[in-house]
């Protein structure tokens, strides 16, 4: 996993990135369970706004194909899930509400669009990095 720090409009976002590698022979890190590819998904990119907690937390995301697979930006569960596919959303909704450590992190629509996919339902547990659902739209 190597980390990044990007600037994009102004924002800072730490970055951790999965290295793939051309072989499927090529074993996983230490400590790092192997996972089943994921279609659509471009990387495992994890973003960390370098915000405050106390202010709703933005899925981490990668873009791929026309839409944005919205990731989770910590460990925990899926506390609520407040949207469907096909739903329409604005920017900054709570999507999702996540527990981790007896503490809600609401993640957020990071633009306008419409809800493609939802990979989680309430009672889930979920990874750093895990895919929680998809956006289609653009961003602002």
């Amino acid at each position: 996993m190597k980390k990044l720090r990007i600037t994009l409009e102004g924002k800072t976002y730490e970055v951790g990135v999965e290295v793939l590698s051309d072989t499927a022979s090529t074993a996983p890190e230490a400590g790092h369970a192997a996972s089943a590819p994921l279609q659509h998904v471009v990387s495992a990119a994890t973003t960390l706004p370098a915000a405050p907690a106390a202010e709703p937390a933005a899925a981490s995301a990668s873009a791929s194909e026309g839409f944005l697979v919205m990731a989770s930006p910590m460990a925990g569960n899926v506390f609520k899930c407040l949207v469907k596919p096909s739903d329409v959303v604005a920017h900054n909704q709570v999507l999702i509400v996540l527990d981790a450590m007896k503490m809600e992190t609401p993640i957020v629509a990071p633009f306008a669009g419409t809800v493609r996919a939802v990979m989680v339902k309430e009672g889930d547990s979920v990874e750093d990095g895990q895919a929680l659902l998809q956006l289609e739209g653009q961003p602002q």
